[in-house]
C-alpha cells in the first residue's frame, strides 16, 4: 500500500511504500524506522506527522541509523498540486525536498 506524502509547506514530495520512501520522480530517497526516515548514507532527515505530512526536528540532525543501498528507481509521475503550508512547530524545520536529496 502507497501513502501519497507532502512536505510540511505543503509541496508534494512522493510516497511511502511498506517502510520505503520514494520521491514523485522515482527515486528511493529513504527508510522509515517507526516513523522516523533515515536517508542512504543513514543520516536522519525526518519524520511523519499527521498520517501524510513529513518533518525534520532539528535536535535530531545528527542521528544515523545503518545505511542502505537504494533500490532502483520507479517511473516518474507529474507532481500533484500541494496544500496550504503549515505552522512550523518550534525546533523544526520543513523536511528536505526531493531536488535537495540528489
Amino acid at each position: 500500500m502507497t501513502t501519497p506524502l507532502w512536505t510540511w509547506s505543503g509541496r508534494d514530495f512522493g510516497h511511502r511504500d511498506g517502510d520505503e520512501l520514494w520521491t514523485y520522480d522515482g527515486r528511493h530517497v529513504g527508510h522509515f524506522h517507526g516513523t522516523e526516515i533515515y536517508g542512504a548514507d543513514g543520516s536522519y532527515l525526518g519524520e511523519l506527522q499527521r498520517d501524510d505530512h513529513l518533518i525534520t526536528r532539528t535536535a535530531k540532525r545528527l542521528q544515523h541509523r545503518k545505511a542502505f543501498t537504494p533500490l532502483p528507481n520507479r517511473p516518474a509521475r507529474a507532481t500533484f498540486i500541494g496544500f496550504n503550508e503549515l505552522a512550523l512547530p518550534k525546533g523544526y524545520q520543513d523536511f528536505p525536498s526531493p531536488d535537495a536529496l540528489r
